[in-house]
């Protein structure tokens, strides 16, 4: 065979071997996220954490995010408000519920549990809907989903000395009970 012929051969083989590797299934999702803003799936819905990050009360912006706490909520001397920005896909074809329950664990097993917000008036907070088939949450066209974060906020307390035992995970857990719950290493 002349070399020609063998250096085409070889170059369409290649070829060839490159575009079977693109194809099949490709798993754009799974129930462990080892940083933000990779896709998580609960209950058929695609979770998102667009950004996390400490909340700083004096800060105009993070005063938008804390409206609506409960009277007297405020963080210990050794507490800060953590912020989970989050997005939620339904691109299944039916109306599927959003998660209600969350809580971030840190490396040596310490718990925190979201604060509730008044969603009345806080047009941030992540508010546990029903998601129609084919939407989004936060709603397009809301606030949170017209920022510059483009998520809903999920507000912990958190220890300040749990920021060091990082990673931090959120988890997201099943409300149908039978799924599985996902795992998200938070960004501190």
């Amino acid at each position: 065979m002349r070399p020609m012929v063998r250096s085409v051969l070889l170059c369409l083989a290649a070829t060839a071997a490159l575009a079977a590797a693109g194809c099949g299934n490709k798993e754009d999702s799974t129930n462990l996220g080892s940083t933000e803003g990779i896709y998580v799936t609960v209950d058929d819905l695609k979770y998102q954490v667009q950004v996390s990050r400490i909340l700083n009360p004096e800060d105009r912006e993070d005063q938008a995010y804390l409206i609506g706490l409960p009277a007297g909520e405020e963080p210990a001397r050794d507490e800060v408000w953590f912020g989970i920005f989050m997005r939620v896909e339904n691109d299944t074809e039916r109306e599927r519920p959003a998660a209600d329950q969350f809580k971030i664990v840190d490396t040596q097993g310490e718990e925190f549990e979201p604060v509730e917000l008044d969603t009345a008036i806080n047009v941030f907070d992540y508010e546990p809907r029903p998601i129609p088939a084919g939407e989004l949450l936060p709603k397009i066209g809301s606030a949170a989903a017209d920022n510059t974060i483009q998520g809903a906020l999920v507000l912990f307390k958190v220890k300040t000395g749990s920021l060091y035992n990082r990673p931090l995970e959120l988890e997201i857990l099943s409300r149908s009970g039978h799924e599985f719950d996902a795992t998200v290493d938070l960004d501190v």
